[in-house]
Order: structure tokens, then C-alpha cells, then sequence
């Protein structure tokens, strides 16, 4: 299948003999060791997406003492091999562009990354950093420029917040750590944050849940619930920056009321073999590919009309009815220790949502997950937006709107625009 150009930017040029580096979807979680030891492990998930890669190159910060334990390829779950270089021979090895002149881990993936696709893997690393990581009176403070999107910072057993300076998501882990974590919004976010001890460490009790299904089921509608009568006491915080679902929509002209999309997402439950996208009420969906962006694999792809869902014995967890429509994309079980990388692309119809308003395009649609994209037509100028986004332009010229929902729940965006 032909993907579409993701706006993370793929590099068609082969790591040997030199190539540009490229990634997408990089998620770090810092987790606070002893204070005194003035160290933190970082978790750091990252997808090399440079066509052709061979090797991915992390860069160490400066002033910060590395001790790597593991590296992992997150598609088969299987280690990989790696080294510490120098920034010579980073570029002896093939890396172009870089201007990062200190030491790197050097990753040997796994598997070249397919055109279109994607290499991912977990780095697992100790650092030692006085001037991110530090006592201040009876205080920590973790104080470090943070230029990836997504991260958590997980506090030491028996401590409490008691400062941070930019709008973080604050949660209980199992073990009774504290958990902060955010999305950043484009530029690096100068992260201060202070914990203190407690006298004695939360130790908040956190029920089972369940697993999912024979597969994943994606319902597309608004979501949206009466205000409570009490509190819901039963509510469980999920981490919004650790989810690596994306959308990106490409809008086609208005008088077609029709757009293409894709999105993606990581399967990682063992038996899982099946993906259903349950079609929104009102929109039709024809043309649907997907593929494994891990190993460019083109997959089974059908859609299922009102009794044939039935027949397959397919549970998409709401009654079926004549009108309900179902993608359904199959792939081979994941595997323990495994996950899949999946891209679903597919040609919407929606007249209700999408289309003109006198002379005017407009779009109204819910986004319920935390990444969303919206590129507008060839030869339309932006002239509203409901929910705050940022604008930039793709390589030809179109305007494109990225919406980052940091919060549970969906935002209901508003787009207008007029034509040049």
C-alpha cells in the first residue's frame, strides 16, 4: 500500500553511507532515584522513522554520566545491540546533520526501517546529573529543559509534589509513587519540578483491570456524560502522555464532503489478531489499507455491513444493527513480549460534519484522542479554529492544524477557512 506522508517526516535516504536521522513518537520517563545519588533511570521510547536506517544514534546531554542497561526492539521485545561512540565516529558510522559533538548510544535496529514505516525500540539508561537532579534544604528539585512531548516524571517512594511549573497530569502509581506527567506544545518545556518527604510514604491501594477483548475496538463518536450527582470515587487516572495514538486528516475539497485519513496504533495484548473500527453514525468509509509500520507489511483489510458483522462473530461491543459499517483489519497474533505498529488509512464521507457554509469550508468534528491533525485543502487560507492549535504549513503549501488534547475526554473542533 501507498502510506500517507505522516507529518513526523520520513528521510528516503539509506544510513550507509550517510544519512539524516528522523524520528517520531518519543515518550521518556524519568523515574527519581535516592536523592543523594543525584541519579534518575530513564525509559526512553523512540521510533527511528529515516527510510532504510540501519542504526539510531541517541545523543547523551552534556554533564550527564550514562550507564545503559538495556536496549530493546519494542516490535519482537528482543534486545538489541549498542554501544557508546563518540560524535566522530556517530558520523563515521553514517549519521549526517548532527550537531551534537559529545558521545551517543549507537542502536543497531533490529531490522532496516521500511520505507513508510518505522524502527522502534526502548533505550533503558541511568543518568547522573547534579544540575538536573539536586537537594535544596530539605527539597528535591528535578530542573531540566525537556524538549521530547511526552513525559513522566515518577517521584522517589515518600515524597509528595509541592511545586511544578508547567500543567502536568498527577497520579498514584501501584507502588505508591507519584506520578507527573505531561505534553509538551512544540518548543522545549523549562520542566521545574519539587517534591518533598513525607513522613510516610501513599500507599494507595489500585483495584485489577480487566483485559481487553479478541481486539481492539475503536468507536467513533462524541463522547460526553451528565454531570455527576457525587464525585466518582471509582476513577482511574490514565496517563495521557504515554498514549502513542495519532490521527491525521487530510481534507479533500469541501464540495465532496470527504476527507483521507490515517492513524496509528500500537497492539500490544498477546492473541490479539484483529483490529474493528467501528464507523461514526453519519459517515460512510471506502478505500481502507493498512500496513505494519514496523515491517511495511501490507494487511487483510475488509468492511462489514450490518449482518455480515454478525456472521463473522465479531464483538464490537454495541448492538448491530443494518446501518452499522466495520473495518476490520486482521494480522497475525501478537506475540508474547510482542506489539505491532499498525496503520490504518481510509477515504471518509460525512456531509453533516464536513463541506461549504456559504463560500466558507467547514469542519466540525470530535477528537478524542490526545494527537490529532488536520491538513486543509490545496488553496484554502485558515480563518478559525474553536480549540487552540499549531499552525504550520506541509512541503506544498497546504495549512495544517496540530491539536494536542492533554486531558481525558475529546475536544469538539471548529475549523473555518476561505479560498485564496
Amino acid at each position: 500500500m501507498a502510506l500517507l506522508t505522516p507529518t513526523h517526516g520520513l528521510d528516503a535516504q539509506e544510513s550507509s553511507p550517510g544519512f539524516v536521522q528522523h524520528q517520531s513518537d518519543s515518550y521518556t520517563r524519568y523515574e527519581l532515584l535516592e536523592p543523594l545519588s543525584e541519579s534518575f533511570r530513564i525509559l526512553y521510547d523512540v521510533s527511528a522513522t529515516a527510510s532504510g536506517a540501519r542504526l539510531y544514534f541517541n545523543p547523551i546531554r552534556k554533564g550527564s554520566e550514562p550507564t545503559v542497561h538495556a536496549v530493546t526492539d519494542l516490535a519482537s521485545g528482543k534486545s538489541l545491540e549498542w554501544k557508546l561512540v563518540s560524535a566522530e565516529v556517530a558520523e563515521a558510522a553514517g549519521l549526517m546533520g548532527s550537531t551534537h559533538d559529545g558521545q551517543f548510544i549507537q542502536v543497531s535496529l533490529a531490522r532496516p526501517v521500511p520505507e513508510g514505516g518505522e524502527g522502534r525500540i526502548r533505550i533503558d539508561k541511568t543518568y547522573k546529573d547534579p544540575a538536573s537532579y539536586f537537594k535544596q534544604a530539605q527539597d528535591i528539585v528535578f530542573e531540566r529543559s525537556l524538549g521530547v512531548q511526552r513525559n513522566a516524571i515518577v517521584l522517589p517512594p515518600g515524597f509528595e509534589v509541592v511545586g511544578c511549573n508547567y500543567p502536568s497530569q498527577v497520579a498514584t502509581e501501584e507502588d505508591g509513587r507519584i506520578r507527573v506527567s505531561f505534553m509538551g506544545r512544540g518548543a522545549s518545556v523549562p520542566l521545574r519540578l519539587v517534591a518533598r518527604p513525607l513522613s510516610a510514604g501513599l500507599k494507595t491501594p489500585r483495584k485489577e483491570t480487566g483485559g481487553g477483548g479478541p481486539g481492539q475496538v475503536e468507536v467513533r463518536q462524541a463522547e460526553s456524560r451528565p454531570v455527576p450527582a457525587s464525585a466518582r470515587t471509582e476513577f482511574e487516572v490514565t496517563e495521557r502522555a504515554f498514549e502513542d495514538r495519532e490521527i491525521v486528516y487530510f481534507l479533500l475539497q469541501p464540495e465532496t464532503h470527504s476527507f483521507r485519513l490515517y492513524h496509528d496504533y500500537t497492539e500490544k495484548r498477546p492473541g490479539v489478531d484483529r483490529y474493528l473500527n467501528v464507523v461514526r453514525p453519519g459517515s460512510r468509509a471506502k478505500e481502507p489499507s493498512a500496513a505494519n509500520l514496523d515491517t511495511g507489511e501490507e494487511l487483510v483489510v475488509e468492511t462489514l455491513r450490518g449482518q455480515e458483522i454478525t456472521d463473522k462473530g465479531l464483538d464490537i461491543g454495541e448492538p448491530i444493527t443494518a446501518e452499522t459499517e466495520v473495518v476490520a483489519i486482521w494480522f497475525d497474533p501478537v506475540g508474547e513480549r510482542e506489539s505491532k505498529r499498525l496503520r490504518i488509512e481510509e477515504t471518509y464521507t460525512d456531509a453533516g460534519r464536513y463541506g461549504l457554509d456559504g463560500d466558507d469550508l467547514i469542519w466540525d468534528r470530535s477528537f478524542g484522542r490526545s494527537r490529532n491533525t488536520v491538513v486543509l485543502p490545496a488553496g484554502w487560507s485558515l480563518t478559525d479554529s474553536s480549540v487552540p492549535a499549531v499552525v504550520d504549513e506541509t512541503e506544498a503549501g497546504e495549512i495544517r492544524l496540530h491539536f494536542q488534547n492533554d486531558r481525558p475526554g475529546v475536544i469538539e473542533v471548529v475549523i473555518r477557512a476561505r479560498r485564496r
